[in-house]
């Protein structure tokens, strides 16, 4: 009997331990990595998988490192698609690379005037942007410090929003490196570059992790 008890009790424990080895598994995948781990792991390219192109020195890296590691295979198929497919041959369209989850928007034409160009947001997407051929000038700021102009549309998934001066930071955007926009960034690309008047473009779109 007194074997039969410890035995039981023996099981009890090592199921607790297990759990709790899970639930802190869970935890740990669910936290945000400092900024200097997050950094760290945006220089080792273990996202990449192969993929030459960098990341703008703009994005929020601790939000990339958590949205990579909790869609994983999105982002992965993401940059499968940039390095595998002859972007410049691409006609002006939409791409599907993950039915619902990823898919990517091919643009070619005149870059806008500063004015003409709306900040906007989305709630159910992250972008990627990549300019393939010209420049052109992209705007970021934190969504908390935007103004809404135009309610969000959920059949569009965009908002648009107006940004006090000197909130946002602008950046040159250029071949070679790709811009990401999360979901709590307020966003104004597609500005007009000095002698750069046609751009091409890719944006890839991926479901953000909640």
């Amino acid at each position: 009997m007194k074997k039969s008890v410890l035995a039981n009790l023996i099981i009890l424990i090592v199921i607790a331990v297990l759990m709790s080895g899970s639930l802190n598994a869970q935890t740990s995948e669910d936290k945000k990595m400092n900024r200097k781990t997050a950094q760290e792991w945006v220089d080792s390219r273990v996202w990449a998988n192969g993929l030459k192109l960098k990341v703008h020195n703009s994005a929020n890296n601790q939000e990339f490192a958590y949205q990579y590691q909790k869609n994983k295979t999105y982002w992965d198929k993401a940059f499968a698609y940039l390095k595998n497919t002859d972007l410049e041959a691409l006609a002006p369209g939409r791409y599907n690379i993950d039915e619902g989850n990823v898919y990517a928007i091919v643009s070619e034409g005149p870059a806008k005037a500063v004015e003409e160009a709306k900040w906007e947001s989305h709630r159910n997407f992250i972008d990627i942007q990549l300019v393939i051929r010209g420049k052109e000038k992209m705007g970021i700021a934190p969504l908390s410090k935007a103004k809404v102009t135009e309610p969000y549309n959920d059949a569009k998934d965009i908002a648009f929003h107006s940004v006090p001066d000197k909130t946002g930071k602008y950046y040159i955007a250029e071949p070679g490196t790709f811009l990401i926009f999360f979901t709590g960034d307020a966003h104004r690309p597609a500005i007009r570059v000095e002698g750069s008047d046609v751009v091409k473009k890719v944006v890839i779109k991926i479901r953000t992790a909640q």
